[in-house]
């Protein structure tokens, strides 16, 4: 048998990206990774499907790295990938959720730990992932995240007035959670 000449894939012989460009984006996920991990972990009710997404918006970046000029603004490129990648994610998923009168209880909860803190953290959160997709959304890039109205309207790409809508209407069922009743 004789050997074949050269690769059988044009492309597999060149680089995708410039040796510079891997270096650049390595050390701008090392030194973002934890803050961008936290920004998905806020947008999934799953630490593993967080990860996913996370992978998933950081890999539509990389293909794109070199075509974005602006590398001041990565993390709002990063985060407007996660949204738009998990805004896909819902609209594909298969609905298994059928809406009830009686909410059956959360299994798996860890124990309350004695802590003051980690207690009204754990209450505040499970009171987050009750809202709807995109008020959450909205309420954890605007305090969360610590934007401003009009960066959380331009991550999202709506309004600014919908943005204030939407987390006054978040606010108000947040007020009227139950569990955080004693906080108040």
């Amino acid at each position: 048998m004789t050997p074949r000449p050269g690769p059988v894939c044009t492309g597999a012989s060149k680089p995708a990206t410039a040796p510079s460009a891997y270096a650049s984006f390595s050390s701008y996920v090392r030194a973002r990774g934890p803050v961008l991990l936290r920004t998905a972990r806020s947008l999934t009710a799953n630490p593993s499907d967080a990860e996913d997404l996370l992978q998933t918006a950081l890999a539509k970046t990389f293909v794109a790295w070199e075509r974005i000029e602006d590398h001041r603004a990565l993390d709002g490129y990063v985060r407007r990938a996660l949204v738009n990648t998990r805004t896909s994610q819902w609209r594909k998923r298969k609905v298994d959720e059928f809406a009830c009168e009686d909410l059956p209880e959360p299994h798996g909860l860890p124990l309350p730990d004695p802590a003051e803190q980690q207690v009204l953290h754990d209450a505040m959160w499970r009171a987050v992932m009750r809202l709807p997709d995109r008020q959450r959304a909205m309420v954890v890039l605007r305090y969360y995240e610590d934007l401003s109205e009009a960066q959380t309207a331009e991550v999202l790409g709506v309004s600014v007035g919908t943005v204030k809508s939407a987390v006054s209407r978040a606010l108000g069922k947040l007020r009227e959670d139950p569990e955080l009743a004693p906080v108040r």
